[in-house]
């Protein structure tokens, strides 16, 4: 995939410099992820989320939870549903696990600092995976596909959102207009950390998308690969099984 894309500037390996960034910018996250996209984020979670729950998973896992609204979106919306979100900004869950107590989802939604690309769980544990914006930022991304796969139960499936990149007139210029100068803008306006907010579409436009990250998941291992175009393109849904 050639050389990673980072936040910053200096030597430091790209797992580090995404956790310092997250770190940095957690204490506006929220707002400036559900400001941006103008609360369609949330109808995008709640997309996956209702494929997922048609499967009747009992344990799911959330890689790069972040703050945890995948997790505690889809424990919301199930009862007997347990989740565990992994992410390596710790300052990212300490507002998450602020989040789940205020939520009352205490005892069904647990958050462990961890590695996507090396996560801490036996094989074939869990019935679903779902990953919201996360893929991206891994830094080696067949390294975490290939372990969410692992610790997938087999026949279970996996929920990867990410962002893509319109083709037509006139969202892919309303697009890439937004997301090159008035993100970034705003992104340092707010969080105080121009560099996150530059590199979100440098490594949107970077990454692999469509076709080409449907090969990449089905040479990881996976079985199958369904994909679901969202709002113009500007985001996509890939459902994956295992065998």
């Amino acid at each position: 995939m050639g050389t990673p894309i980072k936040p910053y500037e200096d030597g430091a390996a790209k797992k580090a410099q995404v956790a310092r960034m997250f770190d940095n910018i957690a204490h506006r996250y929220d707002f400036l992820n559900h400001f941006f996209s103008l609360g369609i984020d949330k109808l995008w979670r709640r997309k996956a989320i209702r494929k997922m729950l048609a499967r009747q998973p009992h344990e799911v896992l959330d890689v790069a939870t972040g703050t945890a609204d995948f997790a505690i979106g889809t424990a919301r919306m199930d009862r007997d549903i347990q989740v565990i979100g992994v992410d390596i900004s710790a300052g990212m869950l300490d507002i998450g696990r602020k989040k789940i107590r205020k939520a009352q989802q205490e005892g069904r939604v647990e958050l462990v600092l961890a590695d996507g690309e090396a996560l801490p769980f036996e094989d074939d544990r869990f019935d679903a995976f779902t990953v919201a914006f996360g893929v991206r930022n891994f830094e080696h991304l067949e390294a975490g596909l290939k372990e969410m796969l692992r610790t997938l139960k087999p026949g279970g499936h996996g929920y990867i959102l990410e962002f893509s990149k319109p083709k037509w007139f006139p969202m892919k210029q309303l697009f890439w207009l937004y997301f090159r100068y008035i993100m970034p803008t705003l992104g340092k306006w707010f969080s105080k950390d121009a560099s996150a907010y530059t590199y979100l579409p440098e490594s949107v436009k970077a990454f692999p998308e469509g076709d080409a990250m449907r090969d990449i998941l089905l040479d990881c291992g996976y079985a199958g690969c369904t994909m679901y175009p969202l709002t113009g393109g500007i985001a996509t849904l890939y459902v994956v099984v295992k065998a």
